[in-house]
């Protein structure tokens, strides 16, 4: 039903809005935004230059702002943010995607680079996730709202491949991949677990920075794809930036 999938939207704003919010300024959602939940594990604020703190500043308000607008819609029906994790949990998908454990742990905290491919983690999961709700949704109202949104995340979703394309050869300092070794193993993890529909910043030797089929459509995926790789592994087994499942 309509309201189910804006609840499923509402948990993954939650944790959009609880990463970006720490990253840009140090702190998470507040308690009445979060429905609330419990407090995110592992959040801090991000070591940023200016010019990625601002971009982080501004998807931080559009997130938050997102959880805003879904809450204003479900009404009573809104869902609490559930248990998110946006620490270890970066460090465990880092090391299922590189195939071994990473020293020092990865997390998206430490430098510019480093918050860009956690923004990564995200932004396309967001995008495929609207757009495979998009047709089962029949509340026009809730159509509107759910296609400005998606319309928004894959603003960040471009903007997201642009700034890693311009660091794609850049060392992941301490690590011995680059930036676009790291992009490249992220976007297979996403298609191992999460049925396909993936891209990393080239596709048969041509630049991808607007993942799209061959029609040049949006990739769309359904929930349980959606789960298993913010979960990562299965959609019936809670893990990952959901340690105890959604609302």
């Amino acid at each position: 039903t309509d309201i189910m999938i804006a609840k499923f939207a509402l948990n993954l704003e939650c944790l959009e809005a609880e990463f970006y919010s720490y990253a840009a300024f140090g702190y998470g959602l507040s308690d009445e935004l979060r429905g609330y939940g419990p407090e995110p594990i592992g959040g801090m604020k991000a070591a940023l230059s200016p010019d990625v703190q601002a971009y982080a500043e501004e998807v931080a308000r559009n997130e938050i702002a997102h959880v805003g607008v879904l809450r204003a819609a479900l009404g009573d029906a809104a869902p609490a943010c559930p248990q998110i994790d946006i620490g270890p949990a970066f460090a465990a998908a880092a090391n299922a995607a590189v195939g071994t454990t990473l020293s020092p742990p990865y997390s998206p905290y430490y430098n510019d680079a480093w918050f860009l491919l956690g923004s990564f983690i995200f932004e396309d999961v967001g995008v495929t996730a609207y757009n495979g709700a998009a047709p089962l949704l029949t509340n026009k109202a809730i159509v509107g709202t759910a296609a400005s949104i998606l319309a928004v995340e894959a603003y960040h979703g471009g903007e997201i491949r642009t700034l890693l394309y311009q660091q794609e050869d850049q060392q992941l300092t301490p690590y011995t991949v680059t930036v676009g070794d790291a992009v490249t193993a992220i976007s297979a993890l996403r298609a191992k677990v999460g049925g396909g529909k993936d891209q990393g910043l080239t596709t048969d030797g041509m630049l991808s920075l607007t993942p799209a089929d061959d029609n040049a459509l949006a990739y769309a995926r359904e929930a349980e794809e959606v789960l298993a790789i913010v979960y990562l592994g299965s959609s019936d087994k809670p893990g990952g930036f959901f340690p105890c499942g959604i609302n």
